[in-house]
């Protein structure tokens, strides 16, 4: 996919959590889990708005494009 998620190095250069996260933004854990791990097929703008409010960044810090 050449879509990258970027959310585990945005967690760790913010030192937070996987369970941190979910509770701040309002999703569950295995949610966050799937987008972590790149096997989301979708992130709705409103959640992607409360990740990036949480971890004080864009959204392009979170998700990235790659030519396969």
């Amino acid at each position: 996919m050449p879509i990258i998620i970027n959310l585990d190095v945005m967690l760790a250069k913010r030192k937070m959590s996987v369970t941190e996260i979910a509770g701040k933004v309002g999703i569950t854990m295995a949610n966050i889990s799937i987008l972590k791990n790149g096997k989301a097929k979708a992130i709705r703008f409103s959640t992607l708005e409360a990740i990036c409010k949480e971890l004080d960044c864009q959204p392009g810090d979170i998700l990235e494009y790659r030519e396969e």
